[in-house]
């Protein structure tokens, strides 16, 4: 390592051993905290004859060779003299330094180079005895400076003191940058783990990012489903509220409106009957018994009861009753005969003519035989569900419902055979209440 020199005073330095392994840190912090020199300027001279003796003095000097001999204060070390740091000491030159009274002048030659001679300034008695009363001055104050100096050298007592007060200053600075060391090792350490703490934080916020896309993408497809649900609720609770009013709906009873107007029973507004007082149409009368017909049939198809000896073929006005001859047997495929029964009139004869409506009474007396038929089946299948008591309102015996035959050709009043019509219309109609009251017992299973 080269040697290191004072900036002032040129002399050579040593450096203390806790300076050669400084780490970067600490090396940081002295240079910081070392003061910047800056090189002062000369001070201005303050009166004229300063400034007179300056001017001379930058004049003389310019020539002026090497000094021929070198003058020592007390305080200053000698060439080869062996300094100390604890050594305060000034160097005068010899231009510096007056005689000891006034009349005395100290001139110190000078090798000069052969240059033409400058013409000097005449300086008066006057100015050179105020030129050496402020040289004396100068003198003095020197001096004096001197002996303070002198004076400051410190005893053996302090310099003890001093080692000491270095030593534990040492001491300390070694503890500081123990602690210092530390406290960078801490540091470093502490830097390592906000390293993996920022990159921690990377990872959480990109996860955090990805959670929350996922969390929307969740929440507009949760959207969607309940958006759905919604309007499959709605729907559900209309289809409900539809399936509940169909279910009170009888679709028999709303098909098949059976009711009376006065002595008439009727059957979806068409009156079943006639009086001399009030003539109903035969065209009304045919399509009422085409509506009962096909009432009988549609009951019993729902109750599951089929007909063996007859066969209704509801045509409306012109409906038929085909009754079959079981009693002679059929051969091979051939099925047996049938007797084609037509309940319906033409309403060309009177109602006072039973002899000419025998087809027409036959048809009607067939169909009082299918309505007591289908009567037995409900009462026989209600008992053995348990169920008593389940019969037709009116009682059928041949020709007869009520003990009122409805035949037109017993010459009997028009009031009797509309009587009958209307009781024949009543046992459908409960018999259309108990196959509605069976298909809601299936519903509700």
């Amino acid at each position: 390592m080269a040697p290191l020199y004072c900036q002032k005073c040129r002399t050579q330095l040593k450096l203390d051993p806790s300076l050669e392994d400084l780490n970067p840190a600490s090396f940081k912090i002295l240079a910081d905290a070392a003061p910047i020199l800056e090189p002062n300027a000369p001070e201005e001279p303050r009166s004229a004859a300063a400034k007179q003796r300056r001017q001379h003095y930058d004049e003389v000097s310019k020539d002026a060779g090497p000094a021929m001999q070198k003058r020592t204060l007390s305080g200053t070390p000698r060439t080869g003299s062996k300094m100390t740091p604890d050594m305060s000491f000034i160097v005068l030159s010899e231009s510096q330094i007056a005689p000891g009274g006034p009349e005395e002048v100290v001139q110190t030659p000078t090798k000069k180079k052969a240059a033409p001679k400058k013409a000097e300034p005449v300086v008066t008695d006057r100015e050179e005895k105020k030129r050496q009363s402020s040289v004396i001055r100068e003198r003095d104050a020197y001096v004096d400076f001197l002996k303070k100096a002198q004076e400051d050298v410190p005893t053996d007592e302090e310099r003890k003191k001093t080692k000491r007060d270095l030593e534990d200053a040492q001491r300390r600075e070694k503890q500081a940058l123990e602690e210092l060391e530390a406290l960078e090792a801490e540091k470093a350490k502490m830097e390592d783990e906000i390293a993996a703490l920022d990159a921690e934080a990377e990872d959480l916020d990109e996860e955090e990012e990805r959670f929350w896309r996922e969390r929307n993408a969740f929440t507009a497809e949760l959207n969607a489903f309940q958006q759905e649900r919604d309007s499959l609720q709605t729907q559900l609770a209309h289809d409900t509220r539809l399936l509940e009013s169909l279910q009170r709906t009888n679709v028999y009873n709303d098909t098949f409106v059976i009711g009376h107007d006065g002595l008439f029973g009727t059957i979806n507004g068409l009156r079943l009957g006639r009086l001399p007082d009030h003539p109903i149409e035969w065209a009304e009368i045919n399509a009422a018994w085409g509506q009962v017909v096909l009432l009988l049939v549609v009951v019993a198809e729902k109750l599951g009861y089929s007909f063996r000896d007859y066969k209704l073929v509801p045509v409306g006005s012109t409906s038929k009753i085909v009754k079959y001859d079981t009693k002679q047997q059929p051969t091979g495929d051939s099925k047996p005969k049938g007797n084609v029964l037509e309940l319906f009139s033409s309403g060309n004869l009177s109602l006072g003519l039973g002899l000419f409506h025998g087809k027409f009474d036959d048809a009607m007396v067939a169909f009082l035989d299918c309505l007591r038929l289908v009567g037995e089946h409900v009462a026989h299948t209600s008992t053995a569900a348990g169920a008593t008591g389940i019969k037709l309102p009116y009682l059928i015996h041949k020709d007869k419902i009520g003990e009122v035959s409805i035949r037109l050709g017993n010459f009997g009043p028009d009031e009797q055979w509309t009587k009958a019509c209307k009781y024949t219309l009543t046992c459908c109609k409960f018999l259309l209440a108990h196959a509605s009251h069976v298909d809601d017992a299936k519903n509700a299973r």
